[in-house]
């Protein structure tokens, strides 16, 4: 099968590298976003993608809209089997996929129709799944609204965050892939609606969304930790600064007032939610690295009755303009 690659996270690299390594289709080229600055020093990066299509020596493209019909006729004229696309970033339109005879399969990591849109790993987690998953889908002009075709599930532990199954999703869902090209080229992959009734939306993340209201239940606190861990990540304010946390645990033996210290120990800072408790184990105070929330607590002299600020925001349905998480 002749294939265009579409991918710009580390999310998308375990794909290519398995259809580059494993598999026995040819790359015709790899499209991924521009390069942009990254960072505070806002240095000019590229993505993953790219980097990883360097290194094997591929054709790369980075149009700034791949709906521009310049790019679109470009894409014609390469007249691929298959456009695979995985979190790149981008709505891909109809005019597109209807170039390639079996048409795009996005790689999209979540179970859906649960966690459509930018962000399904992080809200995953957020939620308090008990599993996630990857699925492959054949892709339409919506957001992660066509068919699907195949589905692995992934089971999530409490002790789970971002940064624990990114990996694990991307490396499914590369197995996925080489599995769901063979199906379609034998002709007898599955293809299942999605069930307009079980959908659920994940969109693209504000930058505070770690911001820790203490009047929230310690449970949400403490999956929304788990969901933005390590990136953008949880945090809250002490003494006018903000301190990350990294690490943490609901206590259901303990309650407090919200953001009030209950108690500090070799453990860590116990801290009253709005039910319940959270137990701080490790945390990030500005300009240092992370440490034991119980040595931290020691050298910043923090006492029982002591409180955390509280940072109440405005939760806001973040415009996404990818077709995969």
């Amino acid at each position: 099968m002749q294939i265009l690659f579409l991918g710009t996270s580390p999310f998308a690299v375990p794909a290519l590298h398995r259809l580059l390594h494993e598999s026995k289709h040819t790359i015709l080229g790899v499209v991924t976003q521009p390069d942009r600055p990254q960072g505070r020093g806002g240095r000019v990066s590229s993505t993953p993608v790219k980097i990883a299509a360097l290194e094997a020596d591929l054709p790369i493209y980075q149009p700034e809209k791949v709906r521009a019909k310049a790019f679109v006729e470009f894409v014609r004229e390469m007249q691929p089997d298959c456009l695979v696309v995985a979190a790149f970033g981008q709505l891909i339109p109809q005019r597109m996929l209807d170039i390639p005879r079996y048409g795009g399969i996005n790689v999209h990591g979540s179970l859906l129709p649960r966690w459509r849109g930018a962000a399904p790993m992080q809200y995953s987690l957020m939620a308090g799944d008990a599993e996630t998953g990857v699925t492959t889908m054949q892709m339409d002009a919506g957001l992660d609204t066509g068919d699907m075709l195949m589905r692995a599930v992934l089971p999530l532990t409490e002790e789970d965050n971002l940064g624990t199954i990114e990996g694990k999703l991307a490396a499914l869902g590369a197995d996925l892939l080489i599995e769901t090209l063979a199906a379609l080229e034998r002709g007898d992959c599955p293809r299942i609606p999605q069930d307009p009734a079980l959908v659920t939306q994940s969109p693209s993340l504000p930058p505070d969304i770690g911001a820790f209201d203490w009047a929230r239940p310690a449970r949400e606190l403490h999956n929304l930790m788990r969901g933005v861990t390590p990136k953008p990540g949880a945090y809250t304010i002490w003494q006018g600064k903000r301190l990350k946390i990294t690490e943490a645990s609901v206590r259901e033996d303990v309650s407090g007032e919200p953001g009030a210290v209950i108690s500090v120990d070799n453990s860590g800072v116990t801290v009253g939610a709005g039910a319940q408790s959270l137990l701080l184990r490790e945390v990030q105070p500005e300009s240092k690295g992370r440490m034991a929330a119980g040595a931290w607590a020691r050298g910043a002299r923090v006492a029982n009755g002591d409180r955390f600020e509280s940072i109440v925001r405005q939760d806001t349905q973040g415009a996404t303009d990818g077709n995969a998480g």
